[in-house]
């Protein structure tokens, strides 16, 4: 009889992703919980991956990404920041974005070094941090309005701190940094050793005439900065899996260390793929308006419901409040929703290492108008 070793992630089981999309399809509800779109990709992009596949492009990618992808990612990133990341140094094509965040994280902490985590947050900062021997240090963003206290996060600096990790558009609550923010983060950070992540794998929904405010607009931030990106948040393909990040050569030459030897490289055709679809600039350029027109029609649906709707300013996520309905917690609600409403959503307090619960729900809304107008009738019949 073998004896396991102690569990590295003692507190982590089945994502909540999973368990609420596996009840979803138990009791046959429509599933508004995990991030992802029932449509498809674009067709020429589809035809792309399939052209390439027969014509033999099924071997190994290099490891840092096809070149001709990552020249085409520098112009992209000109293109809407202003800057032109060297594709040779600074660009690396990545098996997802969770990929890109463990290898940006093992690249820079170190055992005792303390990480600083925006909360709500997504669900594989902290296995990565602690993984990696780091500690996790949480700062809550304020609710209802989820905005950074940067007073706070002042506070929370150490000599310790190593990492702070950024997420915007901000899942799951749809927040978005402003240029403000930007300012109020290279003032604390200015005489620090403190590296940055920016999770920006929803870069391209951000609402309301606003600006994606990427770390890379400032040269301050971006020299200290892994910016990651996703594909499959971008094309509709999230099963995929295929991200990338942008970082300084010498943050770069460190995350590569990590990445060949976690998955060395990245499905070679839809590599190809992407790379002769990211000519076509109008898709992500018009991404803003094709999906603030699902969010305000999921709103507008929602208006004669129960739920509270708190704004949304960026990704495919809606946040609804209904501490007014009923006082279960937020996951309890959740279940019973999927089990006896028929719409499955994500309890946010699952995003908090305390569990904090402000009886919110999240919604996806990267569905069809068909989609979203079924559950809204379910949700406004409760």
């Amino acid at each position: 009889m073998i004896t396991l070793p102690a569990s590295k992630l003692p507190q982590v089981g089945t994502s909540i992703f999973s368990v609420m999309s596996q009840l979803a399809q138990t009791h046959g509800a429509i599933n508004l919980s995990q991030g992802f779109p029932d449509f498809s990709c674009p067709p020429e992009l589809a035809d792309l991956v399939g052209t390439y596949t027969r014509n033999g492009f099924n071997q190994y990618a290099p490891m840092t990404g096809v070149a001709k992808l990552r020249e085409n990612i520098s112009r992209k990133t000109q293109l809407l920041y202003g800057v032109a990341p060297n594709p040779e140094t600074e660009i690396t094509v990545t098996s997802g974005a969770t990929e890109a965040l463990f290898c940006a994280i093992a690249a820079v902490v170190r055992p005792g070094d303390e990480v600083l985590v925006i909360e709500p947050a997504y669900d594989s900062y902290v296995p990565a941090i602690l993984l990696n021997g780091g500690q996790p240090v949480f700062i809550p963003l304020s609710f209802p309005d989820y905005q950074i206290d940067w007073d706070l996060v002042k506070t929370r600096i150490t000599p310790k701190t190593r990492l702070l990790l950024l997420n915007s558009p901000h899942n799951p609550t749809g927040a978005t940094l402003s240029a403000e923010d930007l300012n109020n983060l290279a003032d604390i950070i200015r005489d620090t050793n403190i590296f940055l992540i920016g999770d920006e794998v929803y870069e391209h929904m951000v609402y309301d005439g606003h600006l994606h405010q990427s770390l890379l607009r400032r040269p301050e931030l971006a020299y200290r900065s892994f910016i990651i990106s996703s594909f499959g948040k971008t094309y509709h393909a999230t099963g995929w899996k295929v991200g990338y990040c942008v970082a300084p050569p010498a943050l770069t030459q460190e995350f590569r260390k990590i990445h060949q030897y976690l998955t060395f490289s990245t499905i070679t055709p839809v590599q190809y793929a992407l790379t002769d679809y990211l000519e076509n600039t109008e898709h992500y350029l018009n991404l803003p308006t094709f999906y603030e027109q699902k969010r305000n029609l999921f709103c507008s649906l929602m208006d004669s419901s129960r739920f509270r709707i708190i704004p949304s300013a960026g990704t495919y996520f809606q946040l609804a409040h209904y501490g007014h309905i009923t006082d279960e917690p937020d996951v309890a609600f959740a279940r019973r929703l999927t089990q006896e409403i028929g719409v499955a959503a994500i309890p946010v307090s699952v995003f908090y290492h305390n569990n904090q619960d402000h009886k919110v729900l999240r919604f996806c809304f990267a569905k069809n108008e068909d989609t979203l107008q079924q559950a809204a009738e379910k949700l406004c019949a409760l």
